[in-house]
């Protein structure tokens, strides 16, 4: 049995990691650190977990308790956290912040997209889950970076639920503003665009072309529909062909032979890919759920890797009809 702590564990993605791991049939929750919510009951939070599980946030981690760290704190966090805190070399460590994205001789954290660097995870003692923009975005260019086949710019518009903000409420994530309303923001200059570009470089080394994104705000809670087009003279046949080569191992990535809604991923692991062809422009359309592909699931998949596990492990959550 694998013991797991979380550390920051008040949040959004602390919250969906929660549910996951109470039904993992290899995991037992060690402890759930809180600053701001120490000697509370984690089901006073998180609601919906009313009834399974009794836990309370405790102010202190226990690094001598666990096999297994989650840290699901904000972004820049993280990198405080491990320099003012001494974790155990054998404790592996998911790291849900952007924190160690980048690669770098400064860390040992390996990028954790399964689809990408699903051997290096394996030999990892530390990972760090990618973001939830980025991961909708790499499951559309991997394989046609693979096949050296990015010879044009990239277009990406994409439109993120709400939960994606995190739980903290600001000007743009209350009920009233962001209901029946949608917005850009971060144009062509979203943090996530650096490990979409390192990812990309690893399969084509010689991509130096543009990723021109445009995210936007959108008025649901939870999930990230990615459109992407670029000029190819490459055939639907043929990227049909490509993308399912390259996603044949993967246990939650699905091509679709139908244009796909967003419905049919969220509360669910799965990334789904549509291929579809347009005069020269190849369309390829991609969903995750924001807070599980995009976050705690992806976390959990990697630790399923990290220690030897079934990669989908706890992890067949089925999506809603409605």
């Amino acid at each position: 049995m694998i013991n797991a702590g979380i550390v920051g564990g008040a949040g959004y993605t602390a919250g969906e990691l929660l549910r996951i791991l109470i039904n993992h049939p290899d995991v037992e929750i060690a402890w759930v650190q809180s600053n701001s919510q120490a000697g509370k009951a984690v089901a006073a939070v998180h609601t919906s977990l009313l009834g399974e599980t009794y836990l309370q946030f405790q102010a202190e981690a226990e690094y001598g308790s666990v096999d297994v760290l989650f840290l699901c704190m904000g972004h820049g966090r993280s990198a405080s956290f491990l320099s003012e805190n001494e974790v155990p070399e054998e404790v592996r460590i998911i790291d849900l912040s952007t924190d160690f994205r980048a690669e770098s001789e400064d860390h040992d954290f390996v990028y954790g997209l399964p689809e990408l660097q699903r051997d290096r995870i394996r030999l990892a003692t530390r990972v760090a889950n990618p973001g939830c923009f980025a991961t909708a975005i790499q499951l559309a260019l991997l394989p046609l970076a693979k096949n050296g086949l990015l010879e044009d710019h990239v277009h990406v518009h994409a439109v993120t639920g709400s939960t994606g903000a995190g739980q903290a409420p600001s000007a743009t994530t209350h009920f009233s503003w962001r209901n029946n309303n949608i917005s850009i923001y971060k144009a062509f200059r979203h943090q996530h665009l650096q490990e979409i570009g390192q990812s990309v470089r690893m399969l084509q080394p010689d991509f130096d072309l543009d990723i021109n994104f445009l995210p936007l705000r959108g008025n649901f809670p939870r999930g990230i529909y990615t459109s992407t087009y670029l000029y190819t003279d490459l055939k639907a046949g043929k990227a049909t062909e490509l993308f399912e080569e390259f996603y044949a191992d993967s246990p939650f990535v699905f091509c679709s032979p139908t244009n796909p809604d967003l419905k049919q991923v969220v509360n669910t692991n799965k990334g789904i890919v549509y291929l579809d062809w347009h005069e020269g422009k190849l369309l390829i359309v991609s969903m995750i759920d924001n807070l599980l592909k995009g976050a705690s699931g992806q976390a959990v998949q990697n630790m399923n890797l990290l220690f030897g596990l079934d990669e989908a492990a706890g992890l067949r959550l089925k999506p809603s009809q409605f």
